[in-house]
């Protein structure tokens, strides 16, 4: 038994001889097996049908069949085109793709789930990436951290010497031990007292403390000045104990670099991080904590404010003078315009805050 021949397909355009930019009106029909191409008013040439090359189809562009003495020929008949296609079984992958690019409200649907994704992963995959990649970090890298940060506030006078006498200073080393083996982690921590508003400094840091991602913690005389008794400075250097354990400074780093976060993790070239320790002083000066990494770090604070002192108080105290200062600040002076990002007053509020350090207060009180 015979399989019925297929029907006679004609499709009508131009053609191009493949040695010249001339073009002629053609038609090329195709039947069985065979397809000829018949010149208007000249040749005609005959292929076999296996040995046309049909180009993919580009919405608003004639389709495009190809012949092996390199002539081409061009048709508007789309319909024609997908028929033998689908017939010779070719581009079979990308007809799903055409028919998406010929409707412009599935373009436009699929532009948007793009957007979609995009701002997802800004949210979400960036700031995931980077508390893997904090966690991952080798302590190597950690030191050079500390070391480059302490060595640019240093050298660009951002901060001075300490002018506090030498018997407050060693209190508050000792207070600062006490706090640091409480909380543990084993880093080699270390507390550098400085100058927050030396002469000639850039922009003055004033009363203010943060942590360093190895464990080093600056806190200035201001802050010192600021405080009415060693708890409260306790209750701060336990809230920046917190910023290390969890490694909140450096997660910082990498969320602000961004895609060149999702380049180490996909490399894991997390060694050669030690380059991004400029990108640090920056990061921890201007852009503070995230809402949960402070609220995180203030319940540090609070557990070791209730064992030591079975209050909250003296943290809720400081914060909220720091509150006070800050709100007393000439925001139009040109001081307050280069002003380091008080990492003691970012995102929560600070009466949010203050308020969240009453109710742990609370709920560890017995009755």
């Amino acid at each position: 038994m015979t399989s019925p021949s297929l029907p006679l397909l004609s499709l009508s355009g131009v053609a191009f001889d493949g040695r010249s930019s001339r073009h002629h009106q053609a038609t090329l029909d195709v039947a069985g097996e065979r397809a000829t191409l018949h010149i208007e008013g000249g040749t005609e040439t005959r292929w076999p049908l296996r040995q046309l090359r049909i180009d993919p189809p580009i919405p608003g562009v004639r389709r495009v069949l190809k012949f092996p003495d390199g002539a081409r020929f061009e048709t508007p008949d789309d319909a024609g085109v997908t028929a033998l296609e689908a017939r010779l079984g070719r581009n079979r992958a990308l007809s799903g793709v055409r028919r998406l690019e010929a409707r412009w409200w599935t373009a436009l649907g699929a532009l948007g789930l793009t957007l979609a994704l995009s701002v997802a992963f800004v949210v979400f995959g960036i700031p995931m990436l980077a508390r893997g990649a904090a966690s991952a970090t080798p302590r190597s890298v950690l030191v050079a951290f500390d070391r480059e940060t302490v060595e640019f506030l240093d050298q660009g006078h951002y901060l001075g010497p300490s002018h506090l006498s030498g018997a407050k200073q060693a209190q508050l080393q000792a207070g600062f031990r006490q706090v640091t083996k409480w909380a543990g982690g084993s880093y080699p921590y270390r507390l550098l007292l400085r100058d927050g508003a030396p002469n000639g400094a850039p922009f003055e840091i004033g009363a203010n403390a943060f942590a360093l991602p190895n464990g080093t913690v600056v806190m200035t005389d201001q802050l010192v000045a600021l405080s009415r008794s060693d708890r409260e400075l306790l209750g701060v250097l336990a809230h920046e104990s917190g910023h290390v354990t969890h490694r909140h400074a450096l997660t910082g780093v990498y969320q602000g670099l961004g895609l060149t976060l999702l380049t180490v993790a996909v490399t894991g070239d997390l060694i050669s991080a030690g380059t991004f320790a400029a990108a640090v002083p920056a990061s921890l000066l201007q852009r503070g904590y995230s809402r949960d990494a402070e609220t995180q770090a203030d319940e540090v604070s609070g557990r070791f404010l209730m064992g030591a002192y079975g209050s909250t108080k003296p943290l809720r105290d400081i914060l909220g003078r720091l509150e006070t200062e800050d709100k007393n600040a000439d925001e139009n002076s040109v001081k307050a315009e280069h002003r380091v990002e008080d990492l003691l007053q970012t995102h929560p509020g600070t009466l949010d805050r203050i308020r969240h350090l009453r109710e742990i207060e609370n709920a560890q009180k017995p009755g």
